[in-house]
């Protein structure tokens, strides 16, 4: 997959009613929101342990591959119910809280 086919899959994504799903080599499932995707990079917004704060992580396109959570389902409720989320697979462990 192209970056410009990921740009294409994540930008729709990019809504603070939605979540997304995170998966990095050491955390597995971690709820997230889409905040700015561009042609190399995506950041995201994960939720913490901690609660009201969230980490804000940059991730390069190169390191994601894309998949579909069918575990859980869309939340906006102006738009239709949707079954399965973005998944963001992370090709590397999670960054730690700075």
């Amino acid at each position: 997959m192209t970056t410009s086919d990921k740009v294409d899959l994540i930008r729709p994504w990019i809504d603070p009613e939605e979540r997304v799903t995170v998966d990095f080599h050491n955390e597995r499932g971690l709820n997230g929101e889409v905040v700015e995707c561009d042609a190399q990079t995506v950041t995201v917004l994960l939720e913490t342990a901690f609660p009201h704060y969230r980490q804000t992580v940059t991730l390069p396109l190169s390191l994601i591959s894309i998949g579909e959570d069918k575990g859980h389902y869309t939340r906006n409720p102006e738009r239709p119910l949707q079954y399965g989320r973005l998944r963001l697979i992370v090709h590397e462990d999670r960054p730690h809280l700075a």
